[in-house]
């Protein structure tokens, strides 16, 4: 009998290793591959874009937030991987009556490291998912000591309206590991109001979920023109499985622009 304690305290037992997986959280995917768990990854959400090839080989059971609960049932899985913040609690609640459910929640990165290692003991590959999250561990070790001086920012990450991250979520821990502060002080995602009188150092527009790009940069220059403004790639700040071995070095890059003011 296997057992696992998930992240929102939920106990699940397995009579055996899975062997036919669904996962609903793309960076969870991501992880699932760089585990070698290609024959037991039998679904995935349509946002599960990498790798490309399970995004293009792999049955697609709908979206994060609309998982298609019949297409679920038809894989027959043994574990289903879901997250609190992506996916709805009302799916997850239909998906425990087809096979145990392991949920992360996750705001740190710390957490992030406990689910990588819990997920490799789940699957059995206790020794590649330590060594993920050695990786990352060392990475970031690397990263800090190039963190020069603070710098003040406001992440937007959706438009119309326009939505920013704020205090207990993920990407509010990956700005403070850059050496950010982040003057979105309400927690989770709300909307901002451009009357508020701040003047942050950096303004981060992220590719994902609204995919920010060069053409709206004029709106936020007309709005803060003495701010530096910056495409941020949502991956490096919110997938929070073992792309994260890969954002310290894009971390890297992005503190060289903002330090420059460019």
């Amino acid at each position: 009998m296997i057992e696992s304690t998930d992240q929102l305290n939920t106990t699940i037992r397995l009579e055996h290793f899975p062997v036919r997986i669904v996962s609903l959280v793309p960076s969870q995917t991501e992880l699932l591959y760089d585990l070698q768990l290609e024959e037991q990854v039998v679904g995935i959400t349509k946002f599960c874009i990498h790798p490309d090839q399970w995004f293009q080989s792999k049955q697609r059971v709908g979206g994060t937030k609309n998982v298609h609960i019949e297409k679920v049932r038809e894989l027959q899985p043994d574990l289903i991987i879901g997250n609190k913040e992506e996916n709805t609690q009302a799916d997850i609640e239909l998906l425990r009556e087809i096979a145990p459910v392991w949920m992360s929640d996750i705001d740190t990165l710390e957490q992030a490291l406990e689910m990588i290692i819990e997920i490799g003991k789940l699957t059995n590959r206790t020794s590649e998912s330590e060594h993920i999250a050695d990786v990352i561990r060392i990475n970031f070790e690397h990263f800090r000591p190039t963190i020069t001086r603070k710098w003040t920012c406001l992440y937007f990450m959706w438009k119309d309206p326009y939505f920013t991250v704020g205090t207990n979520t993920f990407i509010h821990a990956m700005i403070e590991e850059c050496g950010g502060i982040n003057l979105q002080t309400k927690p989770r995602y709300p909307e901002w109001d451009f009357s508020q009188s701040v003047s942050p150092d950096v303004i981060l527009l992220s590719t994902e979920p609204y995919p920010f790009n060069e053409s709206h940069l004029a709106f936020f220059r007309e709005k803060y023109p003495t701010s530096t403004l910056l495409l941020a790639d949502g991956e490096y700040f919110s997938w929070y499985g073992s792309r994260l071995e890969k954002a310290p070095a894009y971390f890297k890059q992005l503190l060289t622009t903002i330090y420059s003011g460019k």
